[in-house]
């Protein structure tokens, strides 16, 4: 109570980590836990402005706020039932964005979430650039790969026949 009294509720704001034309890619809830008072906050949210920690909701996570390219009040932007947001006076198609993207500080693709089990969009890392500067002429390994379980370092029996360990023999002293 003392807190709304005196100005220092944290703001409740939607982070956005890209806006694209038509598309803005969501990562989810926040708390700008702030020093300075609600208003002022707002005020730097309204300019574009805000610099501080950003507590991302469910796991209290917190992020730099210059990490994400809007950070907007709850009642700013709606999400429809659609997939959709309402902010600006404009609906915007919206893509989810994993956890593992939110420090991601490079651009991000949009792929569908059908593939996940859900539908809509998911955001993910565009490492197309990493993958135009690899050489097609790159000889690749022979052979497969196989994966297996973290826990299992040897096929069960490398050598084709399971031997017998025998301890090194050790001539009896004199005591």
């Amino acid at each position: 109570m003392f807190k709304k009294l005196f100005g220092k509720t944290p703001v409740q704001v939607w982070v956005i980590k890209q806006i694209d034309q038509d598309l803005l890619h969501l990562c989810g809830q926040a708390e700008l836990d702030h020093a300075a008072r609600r208003k002022q906050v707002l005020a730097e949210l309204a300019r574009g402005e805000y610099r501080g920690p950003v507590r991302m909701a469910g796991g209290g996570l917190v992020f730099n706020a210059q990490l994400f390219a809007a950070l907007i009040p709850l009642d700013d932007l709606t999400l429809t039932d659609g997939g959709q947001a309402r902010w600006q006076d404009r609906l915007w198609r919206v893509s989810q964005v994993p956890q593992r993207c939110w420090s991601y500080e490079g651009p991000l693709i949009v792929e569908p979430a059908s593939h996940l089990g859900g539908s809509g969009l998911v955001s993910s890392e565009d490492v197309s650039g990493i993958r135009s500067r690899i050489d097609p002429d790159t000889p690749t390994p022979p052979g497969s790969v196989t994966f297996r379980a973290d826990n299992e370092l040897e096929t069960p029996d490398p050598f084709g026949k399971r031997r017998a360990f025998r301890s090194p023999v050790r001539p009896r002293g004199h005591h």
